[in-house]
């Protein structure tokens, strides 16, 4: 299939080696920096393959297959030119956008055209979290009650939003409310000064009452740790040695109640594969292209409402609210 990559930065890169492993004609790759066009070049891309214009490019090279790989400001109008020039198939990195004025815009833009839109969200897809969705819904663990994520200052939109779109992965359930505590710093950001992320604590619920709290300070700088609890157990990973680490209760006490929470256990340990972004993307695309449970343009939308609400929040005195049609649509966020 006729690929293009939208975007020769560290994931743009990425996407070459994505694109190859699938066997996909990578037909170009563009970037306006030069300097991303020349890394793209010791990649292997030929000459001709490389455009410093978007539009150029899908018009040249007519792509079936379009992967956005910009930042985030780049991702909604780079869309809506790739489904104008015909593609069918589109893979567009996180945030999906930076308003939800503009996320709407994309998925009726690919709705009218039949365009199959993916956002970059690889949680179904990593060992981490399908290992651990398995145990939470075990018998010997009773259930997902909440998760933990526990982390250095990765970013509310930059790694954040992939922790809400695990912890809707996992719950089967959308979040439907979310509270915020933002850090007072604001920590340069590494993809230029016009972007700004935010360090803090949120705290997401679902309508059965599912809960996740992640705190990514800006006063913590190391490690990812996650924690899932439920009746009878708890699931600790540390995602970036990839130790998993679980502890239930002994079988003959899981019928008494969680009050007598020091009841004998049972301990076990697990190496699964550390975090990685290449073999995960590759496995988003391949499902896109394949139409096999792929993480939707809507999926992606909800994780940045999420987010949104989590601003209102913060603004709000920290004040829980509902991530519905209430929130400002139109408002722009400097993500990355």
């Amino acid at each position: 299939m006729r690929t293009v990559i939208i975007g020769a930065g560290q994931m743009g890169l990425r996407h070459i080696d994505v694109t190859r492993s699938l066997g996909l004609d990578l037909a170009g790759i563009c970037d306006q920096k030069a300097e991303a066009r020349e890394a793209a070049a010791r990649c292997g891309i030929p000459a001709r393959c490389i455009y410093d214009d978007a539009q150029t490019m899908l018009q040249e090279a007519a792509p079936h297959c379009v992967i956005v790989a910009t930042t985030a400001p780049g991702h909604a109008p780079l869309t809506r030119l790739a489904v104008q020039k015909g593609a069918r198939y589109i893979l567009c990195e996180k945030p999906l956008a930076t308003s939800l004025a503009e996320a709407d815009c994309m998925l009726s833009t690919c709705r009218e055209h039949g365009v199959h839109l993916a956002v970059n969200h690889q949680m179904r897809f990593m060992e981490q979290y399908t290992r651990a969705r398995q145990i939470v819904n075990s018998a010997c663990f009773g259930g997902l009650a909440s998760i933990t994520v526990v982390a250095g200052n990765f970013g509310m939109a930059m790694n954040g939003m992939h922790y809400i779109e695990m912890f809707r992965y996992m719950t089967d359930e959308p979040p439907v409310e979310a509270q915020a505590w933002f850090s007072s710093e604001v920590v340069p950001n590494p993809r230029g000064p016009q972007f700004e992320d935010r360090g803090g604590a949120l705290r997401l619920t679902t309508g059965t009452g599912k809960r996740f709290f992640m705190d990514i300070g800006t006063d913590q700088g190391h490690g990812v740790q996650v924690t899932y609890a439920g009746p009878f157990g708890r699931l600790t990973v540390d995602e970036l040695s990839g130790d998993l680490d679980l502890v239930v209760r002994q079988a003959e006490h899981r019928d008494l109640p969680t009050t007598r929470y020091g009841m004998p256990w049972e301990r076990t340990s697990e190496k699964i594969t550390p975090a990685e972004s290449v073999g995960p993307s590759r496995a988003v695309l391949e499902a896109l292209l394949t139409s096999r449970d792929y993480p939707t343009g809507e999926i992606g939308r909800l994780a940045m409402a999420a987010l949104v609400a989590g601003y209102v929040s913060n603004e709000r005195d920290h004040t829980p609210i509902r991530i519905d049609d209430g929130l400002p649509r139109g408002r722009v966020f400097p993500w990355a």
